[in-house]
């Protein structure tokens, strides 16, 4: 399984100097199974350069999953240049929702006079799966889909190749449960052996103290979550829209050194704009 993150900040897109490290682009993460299939999770505005990629290199069928509907993680679908490519083929998964509301999401994205094309106008073969089972299979990989602990509900997913294991877990609450959402053994459980670990962790202590109920962690939280799950390897993702690369790498020395302290061989690292991992 070859793994690569296209955007990780959270929120809303970031320019700037002190931004340049982990990069400024909204959630979109690429996957590639041993079989040849490509997945793309969410479509925030990181979509926009793996589309030119994935055009330049002439790769043109897709399957699709998404997290949840919020803002930052569709706005960059407009963006997406094999959208008006007849030769792409969008395989669309029903995930996190039921019936058409990926269509509809989507659709909304693109309706005038929000922007200029309209959804149906688009020249790519865009299918879409009946529904959003509890385990599917993509070819060589087996995706489980996790109900998310976030306003207005999603989903996490553990995708397993070849008895490797890697989690997604963006906009995760996991100080709070939110309806539909789960407590925190529940997502201990799911990610217990893990291989990569990669979890929403936006916020400091301090911070959360008035953003409780917002829909995102505590990175020491998803630092405790790592530990009694045994991951191997833990990201710290939706990355804070104000947070700077030098604050990100005090947070992710501050994770480092509380590992140590408890005897820990977990990696933890802040995922950064083209990361990429093979399991």
């Amino acid at each position: 399984m070859w793994i690569k993150c296209w955007g990780s900040r959270g929120s809303i897109p970031v320019s700037g100097a002190e931004y340049l490290k982990y990069g400024g682009d909204t959630t979109c993460m690429e996957i590639h199974s041993d079989s040849g299939e490509i997945i793309i999770v969410d479509a925030g505005t990181g979509i926009r350069r793996l589309g030119n990629h994935l055009m330049k290199e002439n790769l043109l069928k897709y399957h699709f999953i998404f997290t949840h509907a919020h803002w930052d993680h569709l706005m960059g679908f407009p963006f997406f240049k094999p959208l008006y490519s007849e030769d792409a083929v969008l395989q669309m998964h029903r995930c996190p929702f039921q019936k058409t509301f990926v269509e509809t999401m989507l659709s909304k994205v693109m309706t005038p006079p929000n922007f200029p094309v309209r959804y149906a106008d688009v020249k790519a073969k865009i299918e879409y799966e009946q529904a959003c089972p509890s385990r599917f299979d993509i070819g060589s990989i087996s995706v489980i889909p996790i109900q998310i602990s976030h306003p207005n509900s999603g989903s996490g997913y553990k995708f397993i190749e070849n008895d490797k294991q890697f989690v997604f877990l963006t906009d995760n609450e996991l100080g709070y449960v939110h309806p539909n959402g789960l407590p925190f053994e529940a997502f201990r459980d799911f990610c217990e052996g893990a291989d990569l670990l990669i979890h929403d962790a936006e916020y400091t202590p301090e911070e959360y103290r008035t953003t409780i109920e917002w829909g995102h962690s505590v990175y020491t939280d998803v630092l405790k979550l790592a530990v009694q799950a045994g991951v191997k390897q833990l990201g710290l993702f939706h990355i804070n829209q104000e947070r700077t690369d030098q604050q990100m790498d005090i947070m992710v020395a501050d994770c480092n050194q509380k590992l140590r302290e408890q005897g820990s061989s977990i990696e933890c690292f802040a995922v950064a704009n083209d990361m990429v991992f093979e399991l």
